[in-house]
């Protein structure tokens, strides 16, 4: 709240009552004024005064029996107050000046030298001063309450790159405290080298990244994709930075999970094209053998008649296994409790494992976690990823870890292994028909899991690195909220 400095509340707090007079003279000495002036004895009654907030202004004399004007600014300070505070000299003194100035008094006046002048100009610059720290501290409280409850990442760092400041989101975004992180480096977080360099050498030059999308690692070494703004700024020191990071990771989810359904829907109708064309002109080359071996009966031209039977129908059963993986596959969903198909997928897998001299470790919630699923189907696709895992790690050091979690909508699959990992450039193409790094494999495999958890509204992720292993993190939705969104649509039909 703006004050006129005609009618501030004033309190002299000044042990000497005649002195007390004096001041209050030039005070009211001052033309227009509507002042009111009150005394205050003594020192300890002046800082309980001053604690209430019912004054604009205070003018503290610098002796106060065994107490001083600087250890009531002091006290002052202690208690935040911030209210405008004159200390009242006898005479004048430099270090006492000084001293009174570092410890917030906004003015220092000598009473020897007091003219009605210099106390108005002293009362008007007061309590205009004390105002404008007011609006200050009022916007203050304002920007750091939209920086503490921002749900992006808000930060400040240092010119090198190290974090003063976040606030609370950086808890949520990346699993560390707020006094985790200070004095972190940005560049520490920041997964890709190649973007680390860049932000290094492009910042200085250019002062300011807008919307750059990078990959931060949380505390848990889990991978989010995000956006990254910052902005070089120059203050009196060497200067500093300033800068947002936004979450995009189930956008990116999103995004990849349309990209997979897109690309395997265009490969169905691919396949589908091609399985007509190809089909119609074998068809016709398995009946014209099928004739010709009537009547030819040279036993070396019989072998090259099989020869050619053998890899017509080859080539059928392949287009009959291509058609099925790529169409919606039709399932019959049921309440599931994803524990039990996982027993079931390990225990179809064990063999392998013990075999192979590898290690399980299997971790599940202590609540059941229920799915709308077509149990068998299910198995199969999980099936599929748990027995790639386990081709994929080399024998005695392999481990395989089976974790569900949970949210409060879906339920969380991770299936992981320790084995030669997956390129960035192959992780792409993944779930792409006929794609495979195994020499005997055919590569139809995921592309069938691939059709089966889309099937069932899942969500697949595949992080890897080479030499590293792999993480399959599979979202399925809960029972409880699938039966709801139905029920949900079902009303809005009506």
């Amino acid at each position: 709240m703006k004050l006129r400095h005609k009618s501030a509340r004033i309190l002299i707090v000044d042990d000497d009552e005649d002195d007390f007079i004096i001041t209050s003279d030039f005070i009211k000495s001052i033309p227009g004024n509507t002042f009111s002036i009150e005394w205050c004895s003594n020192y300890n009654l002046g800082i309980e005064r001053l604690l209430m907030g019912a004054h604009d202004l205070y003018f503290v004399d610098y002796r106060l029996g065994a107490k001083s004007g600087v250890d009531f600014l002091k006290e002052a300070k202690a208690n935040n107050c911030t209210d405008p505070i004159v200390l009242l000299t006898g005479k004048g003194n430099y270090a006492v000046d000084i001293q009174a100035m570092e410890l917030g008094a906004i003015d220092y006046l000598v009473k020897t030298e007091l003219t009605v002048e210099k106390m108005e100009r002293c009362i008007r610059y007061a309590v205009e001063r004390a105002a404008s720290m007011h609006a200050l501290q009022s916007n203050e409280r304002k920007y750091r309450n939209i920086f503490e409850k921002s749900k992006d990442v808000v930060f400040v760092t240092d010119i090198a790159l190290n974090f003063v400041d976040v606030n609370s989101a950086v808890f949520n975004l990346l699993g560390y405290a707020k006094e985790e992180i200070i004095g972190t480096n940005l560049v520490d977080i920041i997964e890709q080298s190649q973007h680390k360099k860049f932000l290094l050498q492009s910042l200085p030059y250019k002062q300011n990244v807008n919307d750059w999308e990078v990959v931060l690692n949380k505390k848990d070494g889990e991978r989010k994709y995000c956006t990254l703004s910052v902005t070089m700024e120059q203050n009196e020191d060497s200067g500093y930075v300033q800068g947002i990071i936004h979450d995009i990771t189930n956008l990116k989810k999103i995004e990849k999970a349309n990209l997979q359904g897109e690309k395997l829907a265009a490969a169905g109708r691919l396949v589908r094209t091609i399985a007509h064309e190809v089909r119609n002109p074998l068809n016709n080359i398995t009946l014209s053998i099928e004739q010709m071996q009537h009547y030819i009966k040279d036993e070396s031209m019989e072998l090259y008649m099989n020869i050619i039977q053998r890899n017509s129908k080859r080539i059928s059963d392949l287009i009959s296994e291509l058609l099925y993986t790529s169409r919606p596959t039709d399932n019959t969903l049921n309440k599931q409790t994803l524990q039990n198909i996982l027993d079931d997928v390990i225990a179809a897998s064990i063999d392998r494992i013990t075999l192979k001299n590898m290690k399980l470790r299997v971790s599940y919630p202590t609540q059941m976690q229920e799915i709308l699923a077509d149990r068998e189907k299910m198995k199969l696709a999980l099936l599929n990823i748990v027995i790639n895992a386990i081709e994929a790690m080399a024998e005695g050091v392999g481990e395989l870890v089976i974790d569900i979690s949970n949210t409060d909508k879906y339920a969380i699959l991770k299936i992981t292994d320790n084995g030669c990992g997956i390129s960035e450039e192959n992780i792409s193409r993944l779930f792409e028909p006929y794609f495979t790094q195994k020499r005997n494999g055919v590569g139809l495999g995921l592309t069938f899991t691939l059709n089966i958890l889309q099937a069932h509204k899942a969500v697949i992720e595949v992080n890897s690195k080479q030499g590293s292993g792999t993480t399959f993190i599979i979202s399925f939705p809960l029972a409880k909220t699938e039966e709801n969104d139905i029920a949900v649509s079902e009303e809005n039909m009506r």
